[in-house]
């Protein structure tokens, strides 16, 4: 038998959600090899970004499957009331998993998402915003500008070409240091990120006092809620590899994908507050005997074979 009331029933007003949410996805499985500083990463993704946004937000972070340590600092971070909301997913669900809980589950009516290892910079969601709201009918907006697949911008190209108050430019508008730093980050070395600068151009676009650059991507943007949720479920049967997807689909619905002009986000990788110039310069120099072997095809396809085998029999049980 019931004893008493429920004191619930006496509350005025429950709290509202912001109507931004920044969704951030984290996985951080074990803490040495490639993810040895991983924790330090995430911790550099979060400060960043509570320094760096100005405009109201709630957080939400979805935890993929970490170890122990790693949801241990998400729980205290939350108990500081810098996360409103935590999901601890007990496995793996992959991005595409992950993606279809959060496009889908996430309060506010503007979603900012970001994987675990982006940097933020002062004024990225409000310049973000700026194209979000100032074009019409857009997909996705990233906070940082750099070359991408153009196949994945045909509705943007088309709208802009057909719109009378858009103009479109083409020229090398991307500095050289912000385009190597970022493809740094990727892995490539230096010489091809040239020869890659060279070769290709930068596409933005001028429309009633605004300037965006064409193209967008998975690992970074803001867009609305109720467009992301036309694009779901995400059936992706790797954890990884398949989120191109996300791309694919907002240009094939003809929606616009578009970039700030300003590198306000950085992809850290594994590595956090990398100097990314001090690399510049040691990828210049001419390496090692261990380097030049561990370059090698062979060597390198069976070594990074052996370490794949390794990781899917330690965590994929």
């Amino acid at each position: 038998m019931r004893k008493g009331q429920n004191p619930a029933k006496f509350v005025g007003q429950v709290a509202k959600p912001e109507r931004i949410t920044v969704a951030v996805l984290n996985y951080i499985p074990f803490i040495s090899g490639f993810y040895e500083h991983m924790p330090e990463v995430l911790r550099a993704c979060l400060d960043s970004l509570h320094a760096s946004t100005t405009l109201p937000f709630d957080l939400l972070v979805f935890d993929n499957g970490s170890c122990p340590q790693v949801r241990d600092y998400l729980l205290e971070e939350q108990a500081r009331g810098r996360i409103q909301y935590l999901i601890l997913s007990e496995k793996n669900l992959g991005k595409g998993g992950a993606w279809n809980i959060i496009l889908d589950g996430a309060p506010g009516e503007i979603i900012a998402y970001a994987d675990n290892d982006v940097l933020f910079h002062d004024g990225w969601l409000a310049r973000s915003l700026e194209l979000l709201e100032g074009f019409p009918r857009v997909g996705m907006v990233t906070a940082r500008p750099f070359r991408t697949r153009m196949e994945w911008c045909r509705s943007t190209l088309r709208w802009a070409e057909e719109e009378p108050d858009a103009q479109l430019e083409r020229g090398q508008f991307v500095r050289w240091e912000d385009y190597r730093d970022f493809n740094l980050s990727l892995g490539a070395d230096e010489e091809t990120i040239r020869r890659r600068y060279v070769k290709t151009e930068d596409i933005r676009i001028r429309y009633r006092g605004l300037t965006a650059q064409v193209g967008a991507s998975h690992w970074q943007f803001v867009a609305w809620k109720r467009v992301l949720r036309e694009f779901l479920p995400f059936d992706m049967d790797r954890p990884m590899g398949q989120v191109r997807q996300l791309d694919e689909r907002v240009d094939a619905a003809g929606y616009l994908r578009l970039m700030v002009t300003d590198p306000l986000t950085m992809n850290m990788s594994n590595t956090p507050q990398v100097q990314f110039s001090e690399r510049a310069v040691r990828a210049s120099r001419l390496p090692g005997w261990r380097e030049r072997l561990l370059d090698l095809p062979p060597v390198r396809k069976v070594l990074l074979g052996l370490y794949n085998r390794i990781f899917h029999w330690y965590y994929d049980r």
